[in-house]
């Protein structure tokens, strides 16, 4: 494990927390696609089925744990807690355009046809578009407010980490997934207008 995995790890928890704050600390999910967190709900669930599996690490083990727990809560606050904050109508993205393509990929394209594997890399390819719904709904709003874009942020830099951390892996053990490595970067394309958004208007 190096830096760069650990920096990624870290943005992306930090990301969820600061979801979970903003939500938490204001009683509301107003600007918060809850599409985009089922979505993440799901990529965590079928990501991490190997937890009944192998055994890694134990910050393997910890970090998958603590991903889906927050993943879980964020889903629960948004549709059970503090539904009657949550704004559907704006947050109306078609997940089936997203979730149907995802799918029939993860069978077409798999390092190996059993079920954990397609599953793993249906999570791939799922975390590369499940932030679509959030940022299709700042489109339509217009506007995000300013804790929203922080979690945005350092969403983007979590796989902007990641690729470092892939590109440190190929230089240093020869490793590469092309699975992985391609969906990280179709996702970190997504983000390039925001970050340039995020950075020049502060």
């Amino acid at each position: 494990m190096n830096v760069f995995r650990i920096l990624g790890d870290i943005s992306h928890l930090l990301a969820i927390i600061i979801l979970l704050l903003k939500i938490h600390r204001s009683k509301s999910c107003a600007g918060i696609s809850g599409k985009s967190q089922i979505l993440f709900a799901l990529v965590f669930t079928t990501r991490y089925l190997d937890l009944f599996t192998t055994f890694i690490s134990a910050y393997n083990t910890v970090m998958k744990v603590i991903f889906l727990i927050c993943a879980y809560v964020t889903v629960y606050m948004i549709y059970v807690k503090f539904r009657k904050t949550f704004d559907s109508e704006n947050d109306s993205f078609r997940l089936e355009f997203l979730l149907v393509p995802v799918t029939g990929l993860a069978f077409l394209e798999n390092h190996s046809f059993t079920p954990l594997e397609i599953l793993w890399t249906f999570s791939i390819y799922l975390e590369s578009v499940a932030i679509l719904p959030q940022l299709f709904m700042i489109s339509k709003t217009g506007e995000a407010e300013t804790i929203t874009t922080h979690y945005l942020f350092f969403l983007g830099l979590y796989r902007a980490l990641y690729i470092a951390n892939w590109v440190w892996r190929y230089h240093t053990e020869k490793f590469y997934d092309q699975i992985a490595v391609v969906s990280g970067v179709v996702q970190t394309i997504f983000y390039c207008d925001f970050f340039y958004l995020y950075v020049t208007k502060g």
